[in-house]
């Protein structure tokens, strides 16, 4: 009996579990075999090479204060976590460009534990997305958007450079655009550049540029970091003995000793700082830490799926994306999506399963443990070349161009989220960005239903009109008894056109004895269309026209039952087909 019970639940319980089930297991369930394991050793290694000074680079662009090992804690720890039980085969999270000005908003603004708290509740909501199956959202988010924002986004990066870059001598630059800019030329006036902090800022781009096109399978930033902390110890160029002003800001010189030597601890104490107020105040930028954590993770994985023919799971993704980003702050890291880059680093070097993205994590982990000693050699300026190519690729130059050649309402909404995102706020500009979306998509929606009559349309087009392929119907149309008027709803009857069918009588020299609505091309309507529709019936009441509907669809006729229309028009009112409407209406013109 036992067995019974357990081999009739255990099918169920399983059905109910597989749309949830993280990758790494669906892998397992699939077979994992020697041919997998090391082409995914050789790709974690390559991504991990790869993220090492990326993580490096997006922590320390992060906020004030914020130091370089927090982001190796972030690649180490969500890294690991996200591959572990993501939804996606071969993802990579960790800390990435698209966050930096949002993060840098919030650490000056509430310090570490505020984005520490912040993320925290991102990571909740993450959480709750995914149980909500929220992961198709990233299909409601049109393309204009998308492209602007990270094109925005870009702008921000590569603006946030120049201190580092060219070694101006300045102090914290403003964080808003215009201002930021201002203090540039201001510092570039009064002091100029640093020759040596800039030769090597131009020299990283230069080596990152030429292996990515000579030699794509050496990771270009890694080489670049290894290259210029070598010149900077031979040359002795962070003294400021030697070089005075000259001379080169590196890790050790700007964050007092370089990079701990440690593994990543467990700490909660920013919680201590926890309130009512403090969570009202960082909700706002907790949201907007999930939405674009959410955005950049599905995208990724999209970005993904495309390269290997998978199919990832978006609800999972979310789920795995809100226990990462929880665990990297509790272990002293940032917020974390997925990065496309890495990603795609990952494919192109082999990398078919979770694996991958899990050796990513350990060797970022064994390089810091076992390097860290010498990463306070690594000039500033080299961690400015890696963030200005990836401002570069984050771009979306060839879309932002195409997308320029689009319809005028979509280069509006293009403009607007670009010029929103670096002008004023992410947030901002993608909110405005989806409403104005919204609001076009309303109006295009609303240009392509129609309210016409019948007869008209008829005589205007003679035989090419489409009711010619059904001579039934056709015949009934041209014998259209005086006194009937045949109007037809052509598209969704919503908000957008409700307006159209309270004109309708209005146009009309004289009321009609028979109204005849054909609604066989609205295939759904909304509580407008119905309050329309039960004024449209009120009307004719009024004037002693009979109102007649005729190849209603079944949601508007659901819908109708519901809102009680149906009871007001009366079913012998509605009809099937449209001559069998005109032939209800000519047996009531006899009646009268």
């Amino acid at each position: 009996m036992t067995q019974t019970v357990e081999s009739s639940v255990e099918p169920t319980l399983l059905s109910k579990l597989q749309p949830w089930l993280p990758k790494s297991i669906v892998c397992l369930r699939e077979g994992y075999g020697r041919q997998y394991f090391f082409s995914d050793l050789f790709a974690g290694i390559t991504v991990g090479i790869i993220a090492l000074p990326l993580a490096m680079a997006f922590a320390i662009n992060s906020g004030p204060g914020i130091t370089p090992e927090r982001g190796l804690y972030t690649a180490i720890i969500a890294g690991f976590i996200c591959a572990c039980l993501g939804g996606s085969r071969v993802s990579i999270a960790g800390p990435t460009g698209a966050f930096m000005p949002i993060l840098y908003q919030i650490v000056s603004q509430y310090g570490y534990d505020g984005l520490a708290i912040a993320t925290l509740m991102a990571g909740v909501m993450l959480i709750l997305m995914g149980i909500a199956k929220l992961g198709s959202m990233i299909k409601f988010i049109p393309y204009p958007v998308t492209t602007g924002f990270t094109s925005g986004i870009a702008v921000i990066i590569f603006s946030s450079q120049m201190k580092d870059l060219f070694g101006l001598q300045m102090g914290t630059p403003a964080s808003e655009f215009v201002y930021k800019w201002v203090d540039y030329a201001h510092a570039f006036w009064m002091h100029g550049v640093n020759p040596l902090t800039t030769t090597i800022g131009i020299g990283g781009i230069l080596i990152i540029g030429m292996f990515r096109r000579f030699i794509p399978r050496v990771p270009g930033p890694i080489v670049a970091v290894v290259v210029a902390a070598a010149v900077v110890t031979l040359l002795h160029l962070d003294d400021k003995v030697r070089w005075g002003d000259w001379s080169v800001a590196t890790i050790g010189t700007q964050f007092k000793g370089g990079l701990p030597r440690k593994m990543p601890t467990w700490n909660i104490e920013f919680l201590h700082s926890l309130s009512y107020d403090r969570f009202r105040e960082l909700l706002s930028p907790a949201a907007t830490i999930a939405m674009l954590a959410a955005i950049e993770s599905l995208l990724c994985a999209v970005v993904a799926d495309g390269m290997i023919g998978s199919r990832h799971r978006s609800n999972t993704e979310l789920i795995s994306q809100g226990l990462g980003n929880i665990a990297s702050v509790c272990f002293g890291g940032i917020p974390s999506t997925g990065a496309i880059a890495r990603t795609a680093a990952n494919i192109k070097s082999g990398g078919r399963t979770p694996l991958a993205g899990m050796v990513h994590a350990l060797v970022v982990l064994t390089c810091m443990l076992a390097f860290a000693p010498l990463a306070a050699k690594i000039p500033m300026a080299v961690f400015g070349s890696i963030l200005v190519v990836v401002a570069w690729n984050m771009s979306e130059k060839d879309h932002f161009k195409t997308l320029l050649s689009s319809p005028r309402s979509d280069i509006a909404v293009l403009l607007v989220t670009f010029g929103l995102t670096v002008l004023v706020d992410l947030t901002v500009a993608v909110g405005f960005g989806m409403v104005s979306a919204a609001v076009l998509f309303m109006k295009r929606m609303s240009e392509v239903t129609n309210v016409n009559a019948v007869r008209r349309e008829m005589d205007e087009e003679g035989d090419e009109f489409p009711e010619r392929s059904d001579p039934q119907t056709a015949e009934a149309l041209k014998n259209l008894p005086t006194g009937v008027e045949v109007y037809e709803i052509n598209g969704p009857f919503f908000f957008g056109v409700a307006d159209r069918l309270k004109d309708t009588l209005a146009e009309l020299e004289r009321p009609p004895k028979i109204f005849i609505l054909r609604m066989r091309r609205v295939n759904a309507i909304d509580a407008t269309g119905l309050h329309a529709l039960d004024e449209f019936r009120g009307k004719c009441l009024k004037q002693g026209t009979r109102l007649l509907l005729s190849g209603v669809h079944a949601q508007p006729m659901i819908a109708m039952g519901k809102y009680g229309l149906i009871d007001k028009i009366g079913e012998d009112n509605m009809c099937g087909e449209i001559h069998e409407a005109i032939e209800v209406a000519r047996a009531l013109l006899v009646r009268k």
